[in-house]
């Protein structure tokens, strides 16, 4: 079972909620997917079963095709959030993480083509792979926060918090409009350029600020 970890290893005294995500925050990415350029945050949802440790082994699925990642920073939340203002996002979130939001793109694109949601493309299970956390006290200028993820020893995301079209405090203040953030809740900012599909065998680092993680997809 996922547990909220520190970087240190300990159990955060936190319940694992849901995982808000956000769609087109990162100008590069919308080209690189030849999407429209949209007035405000894309939101969708991903079950607390989406969530795993980022330090094992994923296991990605195999029988429902390309399966890419999405390199993203996550925000954990620590008290309840609702039509808040970013002044008060502010003092509600608990620690940043970096993570990926693994997508099965054939099965989403068909479900663009069907007119259907995408969630099962977005939501399956451990489609959330997720470090452990940094106290936000380590990162206090949210517009300067550094991220990459590397696969096989060749760079293929790297962003910076800066280049966000929605600033994390504003964005996490417009999904609280829609959904009340819980103690607990994660919440992912969007992905940089370079989302490409993974393979059995990569190996990955990905990085935000100094801290590093290591998997390998099996």
């Amino acid at each position: 079972m996922y547990q909220h970890r520190d970087i240190k290893g300990s159990t955060l005294d936190l319940p694992v909620n849901k995982v808000v995500c956000v769609g087109r925050n990162y100008v590069g990415h919308i080209k690189e997917m030849n999407n429209p350029v949209i007035q405000e945050p894309l939101l969708f949802l991903k079950p607390n079963t989406a969530l795993c440790p980022l330090n094992k082994p994923l296991d990605i699925p195999k029988k429902w095709g390309r399966v890419d990642h999405e390199l993203e920073i996550a925000v954990l939340i620590g008290s309840t959030l609702s039509n808040a203002s970013p002044g008060q996002v502010k003092n509600a979130v608990v620690g940043f993480a970096v993570a990926l939001d693994l997508t099965l793109r054939d099965m989403q694109q068909e479900c663009k083509e069907k007119g259907w949601p995408w969630a099962k493309a977005k939501g399956f299970d451990n489609s959330c792979p997720i470090s452990h956390f940094i106290p936000a006290a380590q990162c206090p200028d949210w517009d300067k926060i550094r991220f990459s993820l590397s696969v096989n020893g060749e760079l293929r995301q790297k962003g910076k918090s800066a280049q966000m079209m929605t600033p994390i405090a504003q964005l996490i203040s417009y999904a609280s409009r829609f959904f009340t953030l819980q103690k607990g809740d994660v919440v992912l900012t969007g992905t940089p350029q370079g989302v490409a599909s993974l393979q059995e065998g990569d190996r990955l680092e990905l990085t935000l600020e100094d801290y590093r993680v290591n998997t390998v997809v099996i």
